[in-house]
């Protein structure tokens, strides 16, 4: 399973309904991420650029992008970003296949 950071930002016509009629919307999107076979770690009311951030957990990037065009095609967001996460040990492994992966940067000539 995988974690990703979900960022929403909602239309005025979306906070308008929410307004006229309060609601925890991480419960409404709980069971679609769960018929993807995700978790729904946490979900955040913010200000700022983004009005909800939220930690999803699913089974792959398919699940994942599924949630997301879900989102976006119930009209409800201005905007919709995820982002996926890895782990303290995930970004370690990445690191050090980088490192031998045998890509040469257009600044290597400099950096010899």
């Amino acid at each position: 399973m995988a974690y990703f950071l979900v960022q929403v930002g909602y239309t005025p016509e979306a906070w308008a309904a929410m307004v006229k009629n309060p609601q925890d919307r991480s419960a409404a999107v709980a069971p679609a991420i769960e018929k993807l076979g995700g978790h729904m770690e946490r979900f955040w009311l913010t200000f700022g650029e983004y009005d909800v951030v939220g930690i999803v957990e699913m089974p792959n990037n398919v699940s994942a992008a599924a949630f997301a065009i879900a989102i976006a095609a119930g009209g409800a967001c201005r905007t919709f970003k995820t982002t996926p996460l890895l782990t303290v040990e995930e970004g370690s492994e990445a690191m050090k296949k980088a490192a031998t992966c045998g890509y040469k940067s257009a600044m290597a000539a400099r950096q010899s």
